[in-house]
């Protein structure tokens, strides 16, 4: 399988969505990420990475990580300003919010005022549907079993399916089919509401390609249990039969970010069973789910890769990760299957943590490119693969720090760094310690001269934010994923000054 990034240097910034400037609260896929893309051009870089854009919860912090649809797209990042334009809502709905901060998403606030604007655009919108909606319905048949999952949620309070009445619950066919008939009008609204996202994001890639700018999207490989995916395909996952909930949960041994591992919760894959008619149902939805991925992105990240190889499974009632075993994922085979049914994509493997000899042989037997985190780099070790003058191939793709990492500046700055390895850093690019090159633009000349095919910066390392900008804590359940760019940072000056490094490294 051929390597997608050889023989293309490219760089990008990694910003998601919701970070993006904006009247509304939160960022959008109209104007402002029309904007960001012109922001983009300006800084010379050909790429956009962004977090998952599924359907996020106030249960999970908001974490786009922990979604309740796997192949639906969040709505609120649609756009209000696309909706008046296309005769849905007033200007005086759009413009009737609260006030929202500029840097940071209120999500309580986003949410009410979204709402309302959605169920007075599907009023219009169903007086006279475009044909193309018929369409898209018969083209996403699991639109069905969404619509249908978040109107039983909101008919039972937002309770977990789970907790469903029991026929509900186990899906016995004829109260689903008494259900779809019942909610026909809610189920409808879901359906809008994403045939919605889906236009807006249309018009979004189009403008994207003239820029030759490519999206990079994220898929986490687990879902959530309160997810329309887990309760509409119960068999794939393992769940106790007769209460529905996880035998074994995802999660990560301790490690870097945490002295008792990660316990993410979310039900694991029966990627061990014996059941044949098991296993090709799991294909199946995850030939689905990366179809529908493809849909809206160029390039897509598989977050923990590694889970392919093995992964750590956790007993359900443990409360932290400590006690959980490795377990065997599905391999070789369903890379070979899954392209044996939709051809060569290109995937991002994100194999950060423990990473063992098999997992570098799955990733590389492949061709898929692997991460370089540059702040992973300075432990003391000349020998760590992360050290730019260490990479032995570009087929990989290199950041200053991800979502999951402090921006440069906050973590230069802490107290995980003495100034002994301070030192070593600015010495790698070539600088003095108390010389007056700012942190980020030594880390991002560090990225950018590798030769790594692909670099890829957070915005706030572009704009040498401080850790009061982070994006996620791994491991704090609580305040993350609201930072969100004020516009006036987006400067001529920080995008001059990004377009001469990467045109100096060749990545224009």
């Amino acid at each position: 399988m051929k390597n997608f990034l050889t023989n293309n240097r490219r760089s990008g910034i990694l910003a998601h969505i919701s970070s993006l400037p904006s009247p509304f609260g939160i960022g959008d896929i109209g104007p402002a990420s029309w904007n960001f893309l012109n922001y983009l051009q300006d800084c010379g870089q050909r790429c956009w990475q962004f977090l998952p854009l599924n359907p996020t919860d106030d249960l999970f912090d908001n974490s786009p990580y922990m979604s309740t649809a796997a192949f639906a797209g969040s709505p609120l990042l649609i756009s209000p300003e696309l909706l008046y334009q296309e005769g849905l809502i007033t200007k005086y709905s759009m413009l009737d919010h609260p006030a929202f901060s500029p840097y940071c998403t209120e999500y309580d606030k986003v949410q009410l005022y979204k709402t309302k604007l959605l169920q007075e655009a599907f009023q219009e919108f169903r007086k006279s549907p475009p044909p193309e909606f018929t369409d898209y319905c018969t083209e996403h048949p699991w639109l069905t079993d969404y619509g249908l999952f978040m109107s039983l949620k909101k008919q039972h309070g937002q309770k977990g399916w789970f907790d469903w009445p029991k026929k509900e619950a186990t899906r016995q066919n004829q109260c689903i089919a008494e259900q779809v008939e019942k909610l026909r009008d809610s189920i409808l609204y879901y359906q809008f509401e994403q045939f919605i996202f889906h236009q807006q994001w249309l018009e979004l890639q189009a403008k994207a390609r003239e820029r030759d700018i490519l999206l990079f999207g994220d898929i986490p490989i687990y879902v959530g249990l309160d997810s329309v995916d887990v309760w509409a395909n119960q068999g794939i996952f393992c769940l106790d039969k007769s209460t529905s909930l996880p035998t074994l949960v995802s999660g990560v041994p301790p490690d870097y970010f945490s002295k008792t591992g990660q316990r993410w919760g979310n039900p694991l894959y029966q990627w061990n069973t014996l059941s044949t008619t098991i296993r090709n149902n799991l294909i199946d939805w995850w030939v689905q789910r990366l179809v529908s991925t493809y849909e809206f992105v160029d390039i897509a990240r598989i977050d923990h890769f590694r889970a392919f190889e093995s992964y750590w499974a956790i007993p359900a009632e443990n409360k932290d990760a400590v006690n959980g075993k490795w377990l065997k994922g599905p391999g070789p085979e369903f890379f070979s299957s899954i392209f044996q049914k939709l051809g060569p994509l290109n995937i991002i493997a994100e194999d950060l943590g423990i990473i063992t000899e098999e997992v570098h042989k799955l990733r590389e037997d492949f061709h898929f490119p692997g991460m370089k985190v540059l702040q992973f780099a300075f432990d003391g070790n000349l020998d760590n693969s992360f050290l730019p003058h260490n990479f032995t191939t570009p087929n990989c793709v290199v950041y200053t720090g991800t979502h999951d990492n402090d921006t440069t500046v906050g973590w230069f700055l802490s107290n995980q760094l003495d100034d002994e390895i301070r030192s070593t850093v600015k010495h790698l690019a070539n600088r003095e310690m108390h010389d007056h090159s700012p942190i980020h633009h030594d880390m991002i000349y560090l990225a950018l001269s590798s030769i790594a095919a692909l670099s890829i910066i957070p915005l706030q390392d572009v704009l040498g934010f401080g850790n009061d900008c982070r994006m996620n804590t791994p491991g704090v359940p609580k305040g993350n994923w609201g930072w969100r760019c004020a516009p006036e940072f987006l400067t001529g000056e920080t995008a001059t000054h990004l377009r001469q490094v990467t045109k100096r490294f060749n990545r224009i």
